[in-house]
């Protein structure tokens, strides 16, 4: 450390720890209390809240099921500890997303701790400070999908690796924290797959090749390690496949490799797919990255003689956690199915780098990265003016409007926080200038995410069920004509059958026809006998039923969805009462359909 670093950290030592505690609790608070102020919405936050809810149903935690139908393409680690949720609480929306959001904040802890065990404790602070306040940390941590479990379990093995591997851990240290690392991959397959362990892997790999560390390789407790990895995830894989023999070349050979190699799934993406992502995720610590990510490998490594440590260990920490980011960031830029997701697992460990740098970043160096934030907040705040443009048909410019003044109060944060972190950190207050901007951002994310609430809503069938409640029985048959919304099973508490439409589920179908309906004409066929049929359907299908002549009743429309009922069968007292209430066009498709279509509602 230079002297004008060390007389820095001398004038600004850090935060107290009752700081510490309060900031936490704060953000224990905002974290989790925010996680059901939204509707789900498709695909993933509908597939991962339905999925367990049927394993809550059917009571079979082995095989899970997507619509009734089975469903490979994920291990069930989420699936069961949502199910679990559920039976504790209930279901709903907090409940669906409450394993992101505690495996989201526990990482932001546990990165803190790691960076003070590795470090020092004012880049623990640091580094948490980041990861709590970067925009895609944040707000996958809000989003029911696999990619946050995936990433939280990752980078937990990456951060006990470290900790077992730190020059100053004792022999029992390095055993424990080791098994823990060896655990967590587990963890991680049974979160996504062979990414648990081939990517933590391969980076240890490059690792010992840049640094030359093979002594490295008798201190990783392999033969321990690999046995408990194998006994926290090898069960449900004999077991799932022990049932269903299909099991093996779906998951392993096309969801694992044939979906990497090749461009089958449609989601390829050009080279460069990732770096926008990265720009947009790391924010409000833009201007830091670079200098990070610069300054990491020039970092000399941890020696075991600074901590009194006669065996000579040492770790280059930085280098690590630079390996693990670029790696997992090349290795999904080269695959031919890409997700915005895919690359969540870099960010503790860029949360970690940027801690470090602004730790050990000289007094006054960090002004323009401060000033950079703020030049973005102003000109956020005047780009957020023209969201309405984005309007369409399902969702109008007005909804957009309204959610940008949301954003724009995000936007002013932004700028309010950089100016003043400018100034602080002019003045020698470091660590006054990154918690104001973590601060800041944080809550401005937050709110941010949430109010996506306003566009969320056209997204997701709650208020659809929600219309057709009245109409709603036990046991009645439920189809969906055409098209298949990942939450309408969830908000409907049920199953529905699927007409002439596959799309992910071609695999369940395959295996279990006879819970599908292919064709429209068989569908026209089983309505004619159904007693309080429902069938949910996008417009565009309504002339396909009236070439069909089929008997219906509309009971609820929107841009996106047509619910219709049988005519002449009682749905009860409350759906009469309901029916009254609907405008006379919609009983007689002057609002949805062509003229034609009016004359086959009966």
């Amino acid at each position: 450390m230079s002297p004008s670093s060390q007389d820095f950290s001398a004038s600004d030592p850090g935060p107290s720890r009752g700081l510490i505690w309060v900031l936490f609790a704060a953000l224990v608070v905002l974290w989790l209390g925010t996680l059901g102020w939204r509707d789900l919405v498709p695909t993933d936050e509908g597939r991962y809240a339905e999925i367990p809810r049927e394993m809550v149903v059917s009571g079979d935690w082995v095989t899970p099921r997507l619509d009734g139908f089975k469903y490979f393409e994920k291990p069930p680690l989420q699936y069961w500890t949502t199910a679990v949720t559920y039976q504790l609480f209930g279901f709903g929306e907090w409940q669906a997303r409450l394993w992101t959001g505690l495996t989201g904040l526990l990482s932001v802890l546990f990165t803190g701790w790691a960076g003070t065990r590795l470090f020092n404790r004012r880049t623990g602070v640091f580094a948490a400070a980041v990861l709590a306040s970067m925009f895609y940390w944040n707000a996958m941590s809000h989003i029911n999908t696999l990619d946050m479990g995936t990433a939280a379990t990752m980078s937990a093995s990456l951060m006990a690796f470290l900790l077992a591997q730190r020059p100053d851990a004792s022999r029992t240290q390095t055993r424990w924290w080791m098994w823990a690392c060896w655990a967590f991959m587990a963890l991680a397959m049974l979160s996504k797959g062979l990414i648990g362990i081939l990517l933590p892997g391969a980076a240890l790999v490059l690792y010992t090749l840049i640094y030359r560390d093979w002594r490295l390789w008798t201190r990783l407790y392999i033969v321990s390690g690999l046995l408990i990895f194998l006994a926290i995830a090898a069960p449900w894989f004999v077991w799932v496949q022990a049932r269903n023999p299909e099991f093996f070349d779906y998951f392993f050979i096309y969801q694992q490799f044939t979906r990497f190699l090749t461009s089958e799934l449609k989601r390829p993406g050009p080279w460069w797919y990732f770096f926008p992502i990265l720009i947009l995720g790391v924010l409000p610590w833009l201007g830091s990255l670079v200098p990070a990510l610069a300054r990491s490998a020039a970092q000399p490594a941890l020696r075991g003689a600074a901590f009194g440590d006669a065996r000579g260990r040492t770790l280059h920490a930085q280098g690590m956690l630079l390996i693990w980011a670029v790696f997992i960031f090349v290795f999904f830029s080269i695959s031919k199915s890409k997700l915005p997701s895919y690359i969540l697992p870099i960010f503790p460990a860029i949360a970690l780098l940027i801690g470090d740098y602004l730790d050990r970043a000289q007094r006054g160096a960090l002004r323009w990265q401060f000033g950079l934030l703020a030049l973005l907040g102003l000109a956020a705040v005047v780009g957020f003016t023209q969201l309405h443009r984005l309007g369409n048909a399902t969702t109008p410019g007005a909804l957009y409007q309204q959610f940008g003044w949301w954003l724009e109060g995000t936007a002013v944060l932004a700028l309010g926080s950089g100016l003043m972190a400018w100034r602080w950190e002019t003045q020698g207050r470091r660590t006054a200038a990154v918690l104001l901007v973590s601060v800041a951002m944080t809550l401005g994310f937050s709110l941010g995410i949430q109010q996506f609430q306003i566009l969320g809503r056209t997204a997701s069938t709650k208020d659809v069920v929600t219309a057709i409640r009245p109409w709603i029985h036990p046991g009645q048959p439920f189809y969906a004509v055409g098209t298949y919304d990942q939450t309408l099973p969830f908000y409907l508490d049920r199953t529905v059958t699927l007409v002439e439409y596959q799309g992910e589920l071609h695999f369940g179908i395959a295996q279990q026809p006879g819970l599908w309906v292919p064709t429209y004409a068989d569908f026209a066929k089983r309505w004619e006998t159904d007693k309080l049929p429902l069938a949910l359907l996008p417009p565009s299908s309504l002339p396909a039923l009236q070439a069909l002549h089929l008997p219906m009743t509309v009971i609820y429309r929107s841009t996106r969805f047509v619910v219709i009922a049988k005519p002449g069968q009682d749905y009860g007292h409350a759906a009469q009462v309901a029916a009254a209430q609907l405008p006379a066009a919609w009983n007689a498709g002057a609002s949805l359909t062509p003229p034609a279509v009016t004359g086959t509602m009966r």
